[in-house]
């Protein structure tokens, strides 16, 4: 299945300029869903993953699923302050300025094998520091799964030593 075609180019969104990829066309498609669903699980299994990791908010949309097909749990990444337990945590530099990513401290056990899930793979910042979170607490990063990746900015490079999929490049 081309999935490419479920995605809708928006120009000039959020910002003059950017070309921006909106995956809910492919969400809202049952079908196209499904398969895009299916190959990152077909690439869990490969990798027994013991859970699933996945950044706010998208990775939650794209990582859920898995962890329900593979019938493993899945621990989210989220913003400073919106995990109500004891979190580590990474600061990350942005293009102006740096954010904060925290994961439940005991979210993963050590050892064990970790899918982390993302809509996009852009300049690599949030994998790379979700990366981190995960390995902090001495999981495994077995795999990458995106189901985009922009490949002119260059993301793959952070990411260097790591197995990734991406179902679709732009």
């Amino acid at each position: 299945m081309d999935l490419k075609q479920y995605i809708t180019i928006v120009p000039d969104f959020p910002k003059p300029g950017i070309m921006f990829k909106d995956i809910t066309t492919l969400m809202d498609n049952g079908p196209a869903y499904k398969y895009a669903t299916d190959q990152i699980v077909q690439y869990a299994r490969e990798k027994q993953i013991d859970i699933v990791v996945g950044p706010e908010a998208r990775g939650f949309i794209i990582g859920c699923p898995v962890a329900y097909a593979l019938g493993v749990g899945f621990a989210p990444v989220r913003k400073e302050g919106k995990l109500p337990r004891e979190v580590v945590r990474v600061e990350y530099g942005l293009e102006y300025g740096t954010d904060v990513l925290t994961m439940h401290k005991d979210a993963i056990k050590p050892g064990q094998r970790v899918l982390i899930t993302d809509d996009l793979l852009a300049t690599g910042g949030t994998m790379r520091a979700t990366i981190d979170l995960v390995e902090q607490l001495g999981g495994v990063v077995a795999g990458l799964a995106f189901l985009i990746e922009l490949t002119e900015l260059g993301g793959r490079k952070k990411l260097e030593g790591y197995d990734i999929l991406t179902l679709m490049q732009f």
